[in-house]
C-alpha cells in the first residue's frame, strides 16, 4: 500500500481489513485515537517494529522522555525529521 492510499483510508470509518497489527497502530494514530494506536503498541511490547510505534507515538504526545526509551528499546534513535514524515517511513517500512 502507498502511503497516498494510507492517507486516502482514513476517510474510513475502521481500518481496512487487510492491514496489519503494525499498520492498524498507524491508522489509529493517524485518525487520532491515540489511546487505539497505543493500546496496538502495548499489545506486542518486546517486539521491536511495536516498539518503534510505541515511540512514535510518545514521541507525537510531546512526551520526548518516554519516546526515547521506547527508541531505544526498539534498536533506533530518535528521528529529526518530523512527524508526518516518520509516519510515512513507517507506513512504507510495515507495507
Amino acid at each position: 500500500m502507498s502511503y497516498k492510499e494510507f492517507k486516502t483510508s482514513l476517510l474510513s470509518d475502521a481500518p481496512p481489513t487487510s492491514f496489519s497489527s503494525l499498520q492498524q497502530g498507524l491508522w489509529y494514530a493517524a485518525k487520532g485515537n491515540w489511546e487505539a494506536a497505543h493500546q496496538v503498541a502495548q499489545d506486542h511490547e518486546g517486539e521491536p517494529d511495536f516498539d518503534r510505534l510505541h515511540a512514535w507515538l510518545h514521541r507525537v504526545e510531546g512526551d520526548e522522555w518516554n519516546a526515547s526509551y521506547w527508541y531505544r528499546r526498539a534498536g533506533a534513535v530518535m528521528p529529526a525529521q518530523s512527524y508526518e514524515e516518520e509516519l510515512e517511513l513507517l507506513m512504507q517500512r510495515w507495507a
